[in-house]
């Protein structure tokens, strides 16, 4: 066992349940026993393991920031992992949250089709607490900011958008628009809106809507972001094996940023152009990264966790991630790629 070493652990990021894989050499797998993993202090349950590659369990109750992960019997400096801590629980979440300009986000509790629930739409303020925000709106499904600094929320059940003002009280701005799910403003202030159906409807600030483009219908919610060559990406998980992001021009033009996801949901663009994609590529669960400016790479797994639906990135360059009942919150305190 001397002579085994550790020399990184990927990806840098994670949640409770994700999977992480420690590489390095001479790791002893030919004992009776696996060798043991601890991330912290607490035992990880080993579900890969070769002379050069272990694969383990986050587990649970971890405190969250950069943790040690270590191999039982083996001296030298630990490797770290970044885990994410909960930042709010008690959702259901189908799509990405929102940051408003004041660092607050916004979270839903959807339901089940038809379900009226007691709240609608959390807020959660910078400390972490959450407080009710909206409590009308039926199977709230997507969130935007607009910018009148209103928040804009589709009903997938109603197939409306909703703006919600500063009280609360959320008003019809745009109505018939199929099952109504991903939202996304553009740099001129219009509203884009994803109706499952396949349809991409540009909608005016009179609430008018214009059909855009079209793209394979989806079994769960259309995810829409702006990136910042000022086109429209789409993200909507299909009965396919593999499904694609698609890249629309102002014209309507349909193109392929991607293709090759499993289940490409929440999408986002960080502060430097970099697209994320929340995705099970492979059957591994995370957030991953399409970096800006190489339509050739390959998705880079920067986050692993199971059952995660949403992403949204606040301007000063935290992070969060949603599976569909807790937010998870990383400060941008490490480079993400592991070059």
């Amino acid at each position: 066992m001397s002579s085994a070493r550790v020399a990184a652990v990927r990806p840098a990021w994670a949640i409770e349940g994700g999977r992480i894989t420690i590489e390095g050499s001479e790791f002893p797998v030919d004992e009776p026993h696996l060798p043991e993993v601890r991330i912290g202090d607490v035992p990880a349950r080993v579900v890969y393991a070769s002379s050069s590659r272990l694969s383990a369990l986050v587990p649970p109750g971890l405190e969250g920031g950069p943790t040690p992960v270590r191999i039982n019997g083996l001296t030298g400096d630990a490797a770290l992992v970044d885990i994410a801590p909960r930042f709010a629980t008690g959702l259901h979440q189908v799509d990405n949250p929102a940051f408003d300009r004041e660092g607050n986000l916004y979270v839903t509790y959807s339901g089940t089709r038809g379900q009226q629930v007691p709240v609608s739409i959390f807020r959660v303020r910078p400390d972490g607490t959450r407080e009710p925000f909206c409590t009308s709106l039926v199977n709230p499904t997507s969130l935007a900011l607009g910018p009148d600094g209103s928040l804009y929320v589709s009903s997938r059940f109603e197939g409306n958008v909703y703006r919600v003002r500063e009280d609360g009280v959320a008003e019809p701005f745009a109505t018939d628009l199929g099952v109504a799910c991903g939202l996304a403003f553009d740099q001129d202030g219009v509203l884009f809106v994803g109706d499952r159906s396949g349809t991409i409807f540009s909608v005016d600030r009179m609430g008018q809507a214009t059909t855009l483009a079209s793209v394979p219908p989806s079994v769960a919610a259309f995810h829409l972001a702006f990136g910042p060559d000022g086109a429209l990406y789409v993200a909507a998980p299909t009965l396919s094996p593999y499904d694609s992001v698609f890249r629309i021009d102002r014209e309507g033009a349909v193109s392929v940023r991607y293709t090759g996801f499993g289940r490409p949901q929440g999408i986002a663009f960080d502060p430097r152009g970099d697209l994320y994609v929340v995705e099970a590529l492979a059957g591994v669960s995370g957030l991953y990264r399409l970096p800006a400016g190489d339509e050739g790479a390959e998705p880079e797994l920067v986050l692993s966790g199971p059952g995660l639906v949403g992403v949204a990135f606040h301007p000063d360059g935290e992070i969060v991630v949603c599976s569909s009942d807790t937010v998870y919150r990383l400060q941008r305190s490490r480079e993400v790629t592991q070059d």
